[in-house]
């Protein structure tokens, strides 16, 4: 054989096996069973998220009320994975 002849042949064993690699992938994906996107789980209703909404629709007037500016220290709090500082515990008269 002269190289020629034995380039050919290479190329021609080449493009089967790729076409047979496409064929075979093409299968696979049909016989996979379709899968639903996972939910995750949220509760019916969230304080936190209503707050943030309440804040939201005040606008710049949110930036003086003490309430959202505790609702977005919790939700930065959330975000960045930190556990909440424990509150003081309430006063008892008579101390």
């Amino acid at each position: 054989m002269d190289g020629k002849m034995l380039a050919r042949l290479g190329a021609i064993v080449f493009v089967a096996i790729a076409i047979t690699a496409t064929v075979i992938e093409l299968n696979r994906k049909e016989d996979a069973p379709a899968s639903s996107p996972v939910r995750l789980h949220q509760p019916a209703s969230d304080p936190l998220r209503e707050g943030q909404r309440r804040c939201q629709q005040l606008g710049q007037k949110a930036a003086e009320n003490g309430e959202c500016m505790r609702v977005w220290a919790e939700t930065r709090d959330r975000f960045l994975g930190r556990t909440p500082a424990p509150s003081s515990p309430p006063r008892t008269e008579g101390n």
